[in-house]
């Protein structure tokens, strides 16, 4: 799923091309896509893109007058940009925004579908979206220590929580622990004020790392390898291959589908 770095950078692309473009026309291939019904996505046809934020790991169209598209990509879905026009390809081809100087095109490479655009109309149904999670790379020491406190779990489930902390999913969560040198599995509230501090520092760094390094692999470009998995992660994929700080077998913990890896001997 692509997290806090990769939608930044979306973001990023997504300015420099349709900020201020009319949206021309909305091509929709996929029933499962759309969850509203009321506005209806006509009304933000020719509506110009006034802003593109960041909702957690959701990606918001501020089409002015309080009218919003709100896209969230779940696991599978991602964004490519286009040819005014371009065809969408039968199989994964879920929807295209056109704009004057191109095309948007939403895919999804998962026949579960679970990608979702939503039309809002007004700020209130817009924070609706919001799962309240605080903004790492924003917020101070101590809002971060009182979000992770706020409850008692482990931190992995405690870090990919929209409701806690807003845009960390599987992949950065396992680098930031890494980074921070703790178990995936250490109760939040079992932790003393230094491996906090420790954990405020590495969840900050590894986050503002990556999207760095992925504004440099995009340049000009527009993010088109957006993945989980990439060989300058630590431990993240990495399962059974050498730690790169101990040289120790990465490890893994596999749960409801998902999959943790971590190094036993750093963490």
């Amino acid at each position: 799923m692509p997290e806090l770095p990769d939608i930044t950078v979306y973001i990023e692309s997504l300015e420099k091309r349709v900020l201020g473009q009319p949206l021309d026309d909305v091509r929709i291939a996929s029933p499962f896509l759309l969850r509203s019904v009321d506005p209806p996505i006509s009304l933000f046809k020719g509506r110009p893109i006034e802003a593109i934020r960041r909702l957690g790991k959701r990606i918001v169209f501020d089409c002015g007058e309080e009218l919003y598209l709100v896209l969230h990509l779940m696991i599978a879905g991602r964004l490519h940009w286009r040819d005014r026009g371009s065809p969408l390809a039968r199989k994964v081809g879920l929807a295209a925004f056109d704009f004057p100087n191109g095309s948007l095109v939403l895919t999804e490479a998962s026949p579960k579908k679970r990608a979702s655009l939503h039309a809002v109309r007004g700020r209130a149904a817009l924070g609706e979206h919001d799962p309240g999670g605080i903004e790492v790379l924003a917020c101070g020491p101590d809002s971060f220590r009182r979000a992770l406190l706020a409850g008692n779990h482990t931190l992995k489930r405690t870090l990919t929580d929209p409701r806690v902390l807003s845009g960390i999913g599987n992949a950065y969560s396992d680098e930031i622990l890494h980074r921070a040198r703790l178990s995936p599995v250490k109760m939040t509230q079992s932790l003393k004020d230094e491996e906090i501090a420790r954990l405020y520092e590495a969840a900050g760094a590894t986050l503002a790392h990556w999207v760095a390094l992925l504004r440099k692999h995009t340049g000009a470009g527009f993010p088109e390898k957006v993945t989980a998995f990439r060989p300058e992660m630590a431990v993240h994929g990495r399962y059974g291959k050498p730690c790169p700080v101990c040289r120790a077998p990465v490890q893994r913990i596999v749960y409801a589908g998902n999959e943790t890896n971590y190094c036993a001997r750093c963490q």
